[in-house]
Order: structure tokens, then sequence, then C-alpha cells
């Protein structure tokens, strides 16, 4: 099993800085969401922002969420 969301920050450029639970570090494009269904909602940068973590994966305040496996599969990892 993948790593679990720990912590998510939400950047200017729809991109989310994400802490997992294995202490790695990434960045997760979203922008290529905001033209699908459900996620179009995510264009607007107040409701981007507010994402939150719950159950290890990110969600926002109309059930959004994306997948933890996906998140930490796609997204590009800091190197230290």
């Amino acid at each position: 099993m993948n790593p679990r969301i720990k912590e998510a920050t939400p950047m200017d450029d729809y991109k989310l800085k994400l802490v997992f639970t294995n202490g790695e570090n990434g960045t997760y494009d979203c922008s290529h969401l905001l033209n699908f269904g459900v996620f179009q909602e995510l264009e607007d940068l107040h409701f981007f922002q507010q994402v939150a973590v719950l159950d290890g994966t990110v969600t926002w305040p109309h059930e959004q969420d994306i997948c933890p496996d996906t998140l930490y599969l796609d997204s590009k990892k800091e190197k230290f």
C-alpha cells in the first residue's frame, strides 16, 4: 500500500504541496482535472484553496477527492 496524505498545502497554480505519511514530500498538479466533471468547481481558486486532509487523502467541501494512490504515484517528489 502506498503512503497516505499527512498534510496538503494549496498553491496558486492549482498544485498541491503534499507531505506523505512516510515522510516524503511531493507536488501534485491538479490543473488537468479542472475540465473534468465534479472537479470543474476547483477552477475557482478560492474553492481550490479550501482543500483539507481527510482519511489520508485530499478533499474539498463538496466531497471532491483524489485517490491517495494517484496522489503518491503521480506527484513530483522532492529530492534532498
